[in-house]
């Protein structure tokens, strides 16, 4: 057998591992880290499957960024340990059944797929090497150039509004005036009341 079988098949298991740990772990931040492994052995196989821009991206966008954040916010919670383990136990039976019928459908879907994907070709792309990426840019920027530039644009109209409704300045809060406070004169800092104007 070919060494990349042997490869895909131990980090198979550790991202079933680490996929196990992720529901069962009885600690949030665990779980948390769990899946973070179970993120890069998922871009571990996507290389070995020669999708090498798929596994980059999982890599930096989901472990560096997403999975970053992830944590801040189960670090911050205040998880009852004894209510989740309350939860899992009463709703098991119900999880595993879902569980077995998502399994199932997507072993048929997928093996009913690559079991017709030779026989019917929907789309024909022209390779120009044997690099996936350079591939990828390439089709990116030729047949799908118009919607790559509209989803640019959505993406940067949702930055601005991202910025825009940070930096709104509320009506209820006081802000400071750095330059005002420096020009302000003594006569305006100090007023002194006498008892007529007290009354």
């Amino acid at each position: 057998m070919n060494i990349e079988i042997y490869v895909f098949y131990f980090f198979s298991v550790l991202l079933l591992f680490s996929a196990a740990n992720v529901v069962l772990s009885n600690n949030a931040v665990k779980s948390a880290i769990h899946l973070v492994f179970s993120f890069f052995f998922s871009a571990v196989l996507w290389l070995i499957l020669n999708a090498e821009f798929l596994s980059v991206i999982l890599i930096l966008v989901y472990v560096g960024a997403v999975m970053v954040l992830f944590l801040f916010v189960v670090m911050m919670l205040d998880v009852n340990i004894t209510a989740l383990k309350e939860g899992f136990v009463k709703y098991f039976s119900s999880g595993l059944a879902v569980f077995l019928s998502m399994a199932i459908l997507l072993i048929f879907f997928f093996q009913r797929d690559f079991d017709e994907s030779d026989k019917n070709i929907l789309v024909e792309i022209n390779v120009i090497s044997d690099d996936n990426t350079e591939n990828l840019g390439y089709v990116l920027y030729t047949e799908y150039l118009l919607a790559f530039e509209i989803a640019a644009v959505i993406l940067l109209l949702g930055i601005i509004s991202a910025i825009t409704l940070t930096h709104r300045k509320s009506s209820v809060t006081k802000y400071q005036n750095p330059s005002e406070q420096i020009d302000v004169k003594k006569e305006e800092r100090i007023k002194i009341l006498s008892d007529e104007d007290l009354k």
